[in-house]
């Protein structure tokens, strides 16, 4: 054989594995859509629906109005406690209850389905720099709890900067898919939740100090809700951690003035989730183009050895360098 033949040869059987691998990546897919075509409504229709008042008739938000804004969403959170506990669903009765804490700071609350809630850290009005975070599949009032830690370890690495005057936003400001579900594999839920990020931002900015910096932090899923609504975002700096893809082929076509940075965990399952899109009936399934990759041109950082659920771990790698990003320090922010 020459080397010709060899060069050849190899070229054919890494077509080969690409196409096998394609096939395997497909019969996948399929399985799935299958799955969450049966299992997923199965599974609304076992559980009850949860009766909630309507959320509270607010005008948006100012600096001057924000504790009368945060007592009315708290009230509404009480009562919507009180109706899960007579419907007799303990769990939501308690998540509900917990938000309704005189401490606690709720920008909005909706607790009708699987819930809403926006939820703020810090003082809002005078801070220079803000976070928001954007949360991916399987959040809602029930497991509402591991996003509120999450957002609360951001703002505590945060306050440990002397002179940094900050605040974090924990935004479920929409109704995230379910893992195993048809809708986790589709962009349908991001183009829903888009313009309502797009709004909150807006509403932001009335609210916060005219120079104020705003960071938003996007996480799997909650990547997809980001690069939907990205070219409507007055944000300084756009993070995407854990992503299975915006839906854009590049940074560049996110159409975001916004810094774009990405991280990928070493332990995160999602780098074995094909980046791809397919056109398949009246949807496209995937999204695209691995935003970690040198292709896309993002800014990759150091995430550490964590999984998927791990980016806001305190002491970690990443929340190290999300604090960096937030307060501006990006010469700190170390490289993967």
């Amino acid at each position: 054989m020459t080397r010709l033949d060899g060069v050849r040869s190899r070229g054919r059987r890494q077509r080969e594995e690409g196409t096998a691998r394609g096939r395997r990546w497909f019969r996948a897919l399929l399985a799935v859509l299958v799955t969450a075509a049966v299992v997923v409504p199965l599974t609304a229709a076992i559980r009850p629906r949860i009766p909630a008042p309507a959320p509270a008739a607010l005008a948006p938000a100012t600096a001057a109005t924000l504790d009368e804004t945060y007592a009315a969403n708290r009230a509404n959170a009480a009562l919507a406690s009180r109706m899960a506990a007579a419907h007799g669903d303990r769990h939501r009765a308690a998540a509900d209850r917990t938000l309704a804490a005189p401490s606690r700071r709720l920008l909005a609350f909706d607790g009708r389905g699987a819930g809403r809630a926006t939820e703020v850290f810090g003082d809002l009005a005078h801070a220079d720099r803000v976070a928001v975070l954007v949360p991916g599949s399987d959040t809602s009032l029930d497991t509402y709890g591991r996003f509120d830690a999450g957002a609360q370890a951001l703002y505590k690495r945060l306050t440990r900067q002397t002179g940094a005057r900050t605040a974090v936003i924990a935004w479920l400001g929409y109704t995230t898919p379910g893992t195993v579900s048809t809708t986790v594999i589709t962009p349908a839920r991001a183009d829903e939740a888009a313009p309502g990020l797009r709004e909150f931002v807006s509403e932001l900015r009335a609210v916060t100090a005219p120079d104020v910096r705003i960071s938003l932090l996007c996480h799997s899923y909650g990547s997809v809700v980001c690069g939907r609504a990205a070219p409507g975002l007055d944000v300084d700096d756009l993070v995407l951690l854990g992503s299975p893809g915006t839906g854009a082929d590049s940074a560049a076509g996110l159409r975001t003035r916004a810094r774009v940075w990405a991280a990928r965990g070493a332990d995160d399952w999602v780098a074995d989730v094909p980046h791809a899109s397919v056109d398949l009936l009246f949807t496209t399934v995937g999204f695209g183009v691995d935003p970690v990759s040198p292709s896309f041109g993002a800014r990759v950082f150091a995430a550490g050895d964590g999984g998927h659920s791990d980016y806001f771990s305190p002491g970690s790698v990443s929340l190290t360098n999300l604090a960096r990003i937030v307060l501006g320090r990006t010469t700190e922010v170390s490289r993967a």
